[in-house]
């Protein structure tokens, strides 16, 4: 057999030779051949194959911990790997991304505006225990500042949803600049996150999913964590603006599940993140514009399982807000009721009165 020495290995697999020196101490690609007496690294052509896969999972910013598992799987199960870990990767930077936009624009004054363009919001709140369950575990509110969904799971559900919304109601009275609402978002679900745990007392079966969008005045501070979700109806068009934290969406995402298999999926109705959470449980936060027209809606699970996107679309564009809350959570009912189901609407509208300008 042909030996290739380290430096002709590394310059035909693009990895640099300090790069294998590490991978054969982290056993991710052993040399073939190690000379007893000089300890020199040889390698067969044969291992090319995986090396060059190394160097591109890397390329891609995969953890070696991670590639190592990819690089133990055949052909097929190892490309759904590379996917599942592509769209995760997706998800984030699309985070990031609109987290730096929002950044530009603080920084450099663009979106700043005056009062004579300000807007206020008009909004409506609707929770209905439906036909099924015996009491009613969502809790909705809707303030001029705040809008919130919380449905909670367990013997102590209600308690855990009411206390996650209860913790973010001091916002409504807080000094809100666009500047720090991401911040003062963030330390409301950490306190959140507290009084749901000490309403579950160390059960694992309590718990609440919590989404909810905080108005500043001039634009809307997105937290969601769990299946609630968060859309937008603009000039028509329903956008869903949160993406669901659910062991289906995950198989969704890397690509293993169909959203129709999903529907029918046994374990559709579990959370991959919920409050109380652990570290890995982070909500997600975002900032986003608004325009005066605009129509959001704040719902819980048993809304969108029940209803299609394209009929919550068509009621939602009924009348007032209060209307459309009515209109959605009675279309749930009358699709069987099997869940409580909750929804929040507001409008942004230009105010009535003299303009007041945001804290």
């Amino acid at each position: 057999m042909e030996w290739l020495t380290i430096g002709a290995f590394a310059k035909a697999c693009r990895l640099s030779p300090k790069a294998l020196r590490l991978y054969d101490e982290l056993d991710l690609l052993k040399p073939a051949r190690v000379d007893p007496e000089t300890g020199y690294r040889y390698y067969a052509g044969a291992q090319l194959e995986r090396a060059r896969l190394v160097a591109w999972l890397r390329r891609l910013g995969m953890p070696l911990a991670r590639i190592r598992e990819v690089c133990a799987l055949p052909a097929g199960p190892a490309a759904r790997e590379v996917r599942a870990y592509w769209a995760r990767v997706e998800a984030e930077t699309a985070v990031r991304r609109d987290l730096a936009a929002f950044l530009v624009d603080h920084l450099s004054g663009e979106s700043r505006r005056d009062t004579t363009t300000m807007l206020e919001l008009r909004y409506a709140a609707r929770s209905d225990r439906g036909r099924v369950r015996p009491s009613n575990q969502d809790t909705a509110y809707a303030g001029r500042r705040l809008l919130a969904v919380a449905d909670g799971c367990g013997p102590a559900g209600a308690s855990a949803s009411a206390a996650a919304v209860a913790a973010l109601r001091p916002l409504e009275d807080a000094e809100l600049a666009a500047g720090n609402v991401l911040n003062l978002l963030e330390d409301a679900v950490r306190s959140a996150d507290e009084a749901v745990r000490r309403v579950a007392r160390g059960s694992t079966e309590v718990g609440t999913t919590l989404t909810a969008l905080l108005w500043t005045g001039s634009r809307l501070a997105l937290v969601h964590i769990g299946d609630s979700r968060a859309y937008l109806l603009r000039d028509g068009e329903l956008l869903r603006i949160t993406h669901d934290h659910s062991v289906v969406q995950s198989l969704i995402d890397e690509g293993r599940l169909t959203p129709e298999e999903a529907e029918s999926h046994p374990q559709r109705m579990l959370l991959a993140k919920a409050l109380p959470g652990d570290s890995a449980d982070t909500p997600d936060l975002k900032l986003h514009e608004v325009r005066a027209g605009d129509r959001y809606l704040v719902c819980s699970d048993g809304l969108t399982r029940a209803v299609r996107d394209e009929r919550i679309a068509e009621l939602l564009g009924r009348g007032e807000p209060a209307d459309a809350v009515r209109a959605l959570t009675e279309a749930a009912d009358a699709a069987g009721g099997a869940d409580n189901v909750s929804a929040v609407v507001a409008d942004v509208v230009t105010p009535t009165g003299p303009p007041v300008p945001a804290s």
